[in-house]
């Protein structure tokens, strides 16, 4: 049974609820981005509180833009993870190679401006429609598969406390406790409870998290001036091999608009015409500009909005908005953003594992009406299956490539979709019309 609560129904408590348990979606969405991107480029704890503070600041504004002027969905406007999997993965292959941090940051902050500025482009002329032919049902599928792979693989480290070191028992308890309580609540809840049991895990793991392992959590750093930098992960630099590889992410990611929007329209039963496309495409390029200016991962349409939806059974927009608005203001008001940097991340973690579980159905869906032949398992298998090969491979593996094939080599969600983009484009014989 459909238990989706229309804005109609949606009363103002309800409505409240909902708002808050966006807030805390796009909080543990985004708390963890800047953090470990300030890290991987070694940026100072003040210049990372910065950028937190930022990221704050502009999704809130982001995600307000898109659910008013761009696409009109209630989708997140975030950090995308295969930007964020590509930033990572370029400092961390290009690093181990000696070339300065400051070089990586700063020849990724034009490749990001390069390319957000060319999907403007492509969004006002509408050359940016026809793009989205590419996103067949295999091309759909294999990112979200993998996209989930890659986000739930993070999240599990997150939550188990073995993302920095061995595992640590009580945190790891505690994450267990969050899944479980997430996971009970949505299948076995009430329907009220259901459209609130990520707002629930929340709250009770950091609840139990306060109680039990209080001083765990450090203290945040005061951004200061660093709030206001420009070209935060270094002066703009040109080393080519970083720039293409981040123009070719950007241009790749341009799949994840597509897939979001998509699947959007099919679970609110909302069509979304041309200019829909082009609007949101245009508004992601101009957040691209922002994000590349002031040291941010480039932002998407979170395909990951749409399990979270599922699992609300919430889809007014209000409450969307609300969020995001309040979500502002933890960027501009210090207290505020020192009180949920609080928010123990391995609670935030677990709760968005059971959340993006959701993923791997929205790829069992982008299959249906596909026929999987012998022939046609390859097509899905294949880039699916190398992407998680190259996922657990080592980076360090890669070593003896050129830097430029071995930062695309180590990524198994791009290596994977570009895959699946060449394997649809070849004539396989039992292949229908439009399959």
């Amino acid at each position: 049974m459909d238990t989706t609560q229309t804005p109609e129904r949606l009363a103002p408590v309800a409505l409240t609820l909902a708002s808050v348990q966006w807030l805390f979606f796009m909080f543990a969405n985004t708390v963890v981005i800047p953090l470990s991107v300030g890290q991987a480029l070694h940026l100072g704890p003040a210049a990372i509180t910065g950028t937190l503070a930022r990221a704050f600041i502009y999704t809130g504004i982001a995600c307000i833009a898109q659910a008013t002027v761009g696409h009109r969905f209630p989708l997140m406007e975030g950090h995308a993870g295969l930007w964020w999997g590509t930033i990572l993965g370029v400092a961390a292959t290009v690093g181990a190679s000696g070339t300065s941090f400051a070089v990586i940051g700063g020849s990724i902050a034009v490749g990001i401006l390069g390319v957000s500025a060319l999907i403007v482009l492509l969004a006002l002329t509408g050359l940016g429609w026809p793009l989205r032919r590419l996103s067949t049902p295999v091309v759909t599928a294999t990112f979200y598969f993998l996209l989930a792979a890659q986000l739930c693989q993070s999240f599990l480290k997150g939550a188990l406390g073995i993302g920095v070191g061995p595992l640590q028992p009580g945190v790891a308890g505690i994450a267990l406790g969050v899944m479980a309580l997430t996971l009970g609540l949505n299948v076995w809840g009430p329907a009220w409870a259901r459209n609130f049991a990520l707002l629930a895990g929340i709250v009770a793991g950091w609840a139990v998290f306060a109680l039990l392992l209080p001083h765990s959590v450090p203290a945040p750093v005061a951004a200061g001036r660093h709030i206001f930098d420009l070209f935060a992960w270094g002066a703009p630099a040109f080393d080519p091999g970083i720039i293409i590889t981040v123009v070719l992410a950007g241009l790749i990611s341009l799949s994840n608009s597509y897939v979001a929007l998509d699947g959007a329209q099919t679970l609110l039963a909302q069509p979304a015409a041309p200019a829909t496309y082009r609007r949101s495409l245009a508004l992601t390029g101009l957040n691209g500009i922002v994000a590349g200016l002031f040291g941010l991962v480039p932002y998407a349409p979170y395909v990951s909005s749409l399990g979270f939806l599922r699992a609300t059974r919430i889809t007014d927009r209000r409450p969307f908005i609300l969020g995001a608005a309040i979500f502002l203001l933890l960027g501009i008001v210090p207290p505020l953003e020192q009180l949920f940097a609080a928010l123990p991340l391995s609670v935030g973690d677990a709760v968005l594992f059971i959340a993006y579980l959701q993923l791997f159905g929205s790829g069992v869906n982008a299959l249906r009406g596909l026929e999987l032949t012998a022939t046609a398992t390859y097509r899905v298998a294949l880039p699916t299956l190398l992407g998680l090969a190259i996922m657990m491979t080592p980076a360090t593996a890669f070593a003896t490539l050129p830097a430029l094939v071995r930062v695309l080599a180590s990524n198994g969600l791009v290596l994977g979709i570009v895959v699946a983009l060449a394997l649809d484009a070849l004539p396989w014989p039992d292949r229908a019309a439009g399959a």
